[in-house]
């Protein structure tokens, strides 16, 4: 994923200025119909998000799953939007390599340290805990553990609280993404889920996808629930979230500041138009709110 966002950010498609410290080579060329869905993710995201800590006044945490070398945090810190803290939380293998990158890159580390009051920034190699942003080691599917590891490091349920996955509960087996969701759900009374993935999966371009990664050994171990937006919006709600919507990228990207996808269009001419619908269409966001202080949370939307 990274070295795909690295070559879009390379061509011109958005501004990432951290990027280049977690993922050095920009790599082969890659497709520009890859290269616009990238765009469509990222800008998507960061709409919803973006929205989130406006409405919240950053008076809010962000919570972001499975975050691999996810640069939000340098982002807020730049554009001034930071939440009062970013969590982020992966495997401990992943955590250790981007603490390292972070540890011997001081334009990674300076932005940590300005925001940060005290002389107690905690730095090992599986956690790295400051003021305004911690990196935790942990497995998604222990949720007691998560919930432990969060609490350890001032996670506050009184706080509106914006949780994030991208690509990673589809890696998890329908009951283990429920359970994952359902404790989200339970631990936040003012929250929003965004979940960005797999969706209309059982078709045969879906299933393509599906055999294609499995053929570099990648299981998509909860894709029953990519079958429709009905069966993603579906997840949210049984698990006790108040209010859930669901677009395809298709969609998403015609929602999206249209200058600024004018601008994208002309970066690469685009041969294969109905390819780049297709894929769009095989992706989604679903989010998911509850907002007991009346926020206006379910208002926020595309």
């Amino acid at each position: 994923v990274n070295l795909f966002i690295r070559f879009a950010t390379s061509k011109g498609y958005w501004k990432d200025s951290s990027l280049q410290y977690f993922v050095r080579s920009v790599g082969e060329r890659k497709a520009p119909e890859i290269n616009r869905g990238y765009y469509a993710r990222v800008q998507g995201v960061n709409l919803l998000l973006d929205a989130f800590l406006k409405k919240t006044q950053g008076h809010c945490q962000v919570i972001n799953l499975g975050a691999g070398l996810d640069t939000t945090f340098w982002r807020l810190q730049e554009e001034n939007l930071l939440p009062r803290k970013l969590f982020e939380v992966d495997f401990p293998t992943v955590v250790a390599r981007k603490i390292h990158h972070i540890k011997t890159k001081p334009p990674l580390s300076k932005p940590i340290i300005d925001v940060h009051s005290t002389d107690s920034l905690l730095l090992e190699s599986h956690v790295l805990d400051s003021d305004r942003f911690c990196i935790i080691g942990a497995d998604l599917r222990d949720v007691p553990g998560l919930d432990e590891k969060l609490r350890r490091f001032q996670l506050d349920p009184e706080l509106p609280t914006l949780l994030l996955s991208e690509c990673v509960l589809v890696y998890m087996s329908p009951s283990q993404s429920s359970s994952l969701v359902h404790w989200a759900a339970q631990t936040f009374h003012t929250a929003m889920f965004i979940n960005y993935e797999q969706v209309n999966m059982s078709d045969r371009f879906g299933q393509v996808m599906i055999e294609n990664l499995q053929r570099r050994c990648c299981a998509l171990a909860g894709v029953e629930l990519c079958q429709s937006l009905d069966s993603q919006k579906e997840r949210f709600l049984r698990a006790g979230w108040d209010q859930a919507n669901a677009l395809d990228m298709m969609a998403v990207y015609s929602f999206l500041p249209q200058d600024d996808v004018a601008r994208i269009e002309r970066l690469e001419f685009l041969d294969e138009k109905e390819l780049l619908q297709q894929l769009l269409q095989h992706y989604c966001i679903c989010w998911a709110t509850k907002d007991r202080l009346n926020l206006g949370l379910s208002q926020l939307a595309f």
